[in-house]
């Protein structure tokens, strides 16, 4: 799954609840100095690097994403809710579509015609699709249009860390699925479903530092400035610099499978 498809913050207009404050980015944490040394071989000076990057991360701080997929530590779900739900077969789907979903029975009595194939990328309803076929609507399979948006905060107190996240079944406008009933086509939409878009933070623990890495530009020759982000204690929600939010959600879609309090909340939601 490609989560840099996935908007960073198309949830801003849905779930504008709580007031949000940019997180104070000249907390970022200084270089340091690489050795004045006259001359240093390519070992010598990555080594130097290394040791003078690992300086600058307080062994003690609490890095976010490690965090959020330590099982080690009691994290709690609460206000799982739905934000936007769409559950329809009445979208329009292009023709191809449709004709697909025709069992071969009736492709051999209404084979595809220049006139079809010229419709093939144009989008319509089922009924739409009949009337140009010249079959009655009830032998097309309609699919389920299935879009579901929703967010939850998982906390600790312990750590006095809240981090509000989204989640979805699909990255595209909907997901289609054919099968007879509603409750079946959004239990198997959310088989894969997703953490996606903006992450906000709420910390309250101003006797240990909180940080953010962005590991992607970590990974660059990027300085370490521009990887690292001081989250400060604050009584309202952070929203994460976007490169950040990204960094959280690829820690947690890789972990996912061992945290499942995630599942357990969100799929208890949408039944």
């Amino acid at each position: 799954m490609d989560l840099t498809a996935l908007p960073t913050n198309t949830l801003d207009s849905l779930d504008n609840t709580d007031t949000y404050v940019a997180p104070n980015n000249k907390t970022f944490l200084a270089d340091s100095d690489v050795p004045n040394t006259s001359v240093l071989n390519n070992a010598e000076l990555a080594q130097s690097t290394a040791e003078s990057s690992s300086q600058k991360i307080d062994p003690n701080a609490i890095i976010l994403a490690e965090a959020l997929a330590d099982k080690a530590i009691s994290w709690q779900i609460h206000n799982c809710k739905i934000i936007k739900k769409t559950v329809t077969q009445d979208l329009p789907l292009p023709f191809l579509y449709h004709y697909d979903s025709l069992d071969d029975a009736v492709k051999q009595t209404h084979p595809l015609t220049p006139t079809l194939l010229t419709q093939f990328n144009t989008s319509m309803t089922a009924s739409q699709a009949a009337r140009l076929i010249g079959i009655e609507e009830a032998l097309l399979s309609s699919p389920w249009h299935v879009k579901v948006i929703g967010s939850l905060v998982v906390f600790s107190e312990a750590l006095q860390l809240a981090v509000r996240l989204h989640w979805t079944n699909t990255g595209k406008e909907t997901q289609q699925i054919y099968t007879k009933n509603e409750a079946d086509a959004i239990t198997i939409a959310f088989k894969d479903w997703q953490f996606f878009g903006r992450v906000d933070v709420l910390y309250k623990n101003d006797k240990q530092t909180l940080i953010s890495i962005d590991e992607q530009s970590r990974s660059t020759e990027a300085p370490l400035t521009e990887s690292l982000l001081t989250i400060d204690a604050s009584s309202d929600y952070q929203q994460l610099l976007n490169t950040h939010a990204l960094a959280v959600i690829v820690r947690l879609e890789a972990d996912k499978a061992e945290l499942p309090w995630f599942d357990k909340a969100i799929l208890e939601r949408i039944e």
